[in-house]
């Protein structure tokens, strides 16, 4: 029986590919004050940026309960007796969803459940391409332990920076300190940031203006790819998908890109990484 896929709405997958892939996908909750709304259900990305600026104060996110997740976990097992599940996350350095779904999966009544819970380290479509990957996989047939490894290598193939236009929703939020954020301030710097290999957001430089980080990104994926030709690309968007046109003619101005995905950064997110975020992932094509 092939593996059935869950996911939660942080990965930020088109929707379009979550039906298609039949990947089960358990929000989270973004609040404005005492509004809690389910991120991608009750509360979709436009929207949620249409009223981020004139909110009183801003956002908070919270995660799913381990009864979502048991929940989910049953409905699955209620609809394919006997399945393997898998079920990806975002990273535990940054959210404990991933805690929550472990947490879920053993207050199923059925013990037996085969059930394997996968911390991501990333966030965003950096791990949503990775949920596409398995349920591909999984819908031609593979085991779970081949979609594990799969994984597994898509965790270091794939290279991942991402641009904010202010660092104020990522400090308030507690992922960066109060001195980058400030510094961030001045001088129109461009933070590039990226995530560890802990799952934990970093600063890796700072550019003066948009064009010139997008300038030197282009030149650390370069680097990073030296000797790839063939490359697939997901770019990530708040409110402009214009910018992702942007960043893809510049990748195809020095890699072959295959396939593309534009990404709709979705609102639990977008708490924290705020108005005018780009996040660009590339990882080598096997196609």
């Amino acid at each position: 029986m092939n593996p059935i896929i869950v996911t939660d709405s942080t990965s930020d997958i088109p929707e379009e590919l979550v039906q298609r892939l039949g990947i089960t996908v358990v929000p989270l909750k973004v609040m404005f004050g005492d509004q809690a709304l389910l991120d991608g259900v009750e509360m979709k990305a436009p929207e949620f940026y249409r009223r981020l600026p004139t909110a009183d104060k801003l956002p908070t996110t919270s995660q799913p309960s381990p009864a979502d997740f048991t929940a989910a976990y049953q409905r699955i097992l209620d609809a394919h007796p006997g399945a393997p599940i898998i079920s990806i996350h975002i990273s535990t350095g940054m959210s404990g969803t991933f805690q929550s779904a472990t947490l879920g999966k053993s207050l199923l009544e059925n013990e037996q459940a085969d059930i394997t819970l996968i911390d991501s380290l990333s966030a965003s479509y950096g791990f949503g391409f990775m949920v596409v990957r398995a349920a591909e996989m999984a819908q031609a047939g593979a085991t779970t332990q081949e979609i594990q490894a799969e994984i597994e290598r898509l965790k270091t193939a794939r290279k991942l920076y991402f641009l904010v236009d202010t660092l104020e929703y990522l400090q308030k939020g507690g992922r960066i300190g109060r001195a980058a954020a400030l510094f961030g301030t001045l001088l129109n710097i461009k933070p590039i940031l990226s995530i560890d290999k802990e799952g934990v957001i970093y600063a890796v430089e700072k550019a003066r203006g948009r064009k010139k980080a997008l300038a030197r990104v282009i030149e650390l994926f370069k680097q990073e790819l030296a000797g790839v030709d063939r490359v697939d690309v997901a770019i990530g968007h708040t409110v402009q998908p214009e910018s992702a046109d942007e960043i893809l003619a510049l990748l195809r101005q020095h890699f072959e890109v295959v396939d593309v995905v534009y990404s709709h950064i979705g609102s639990v997110v977008g708490t924290h990484v705020g108005l005018g975020c780009n996040a660009i992932y590339i990882w080598p094509s096997v196609k």
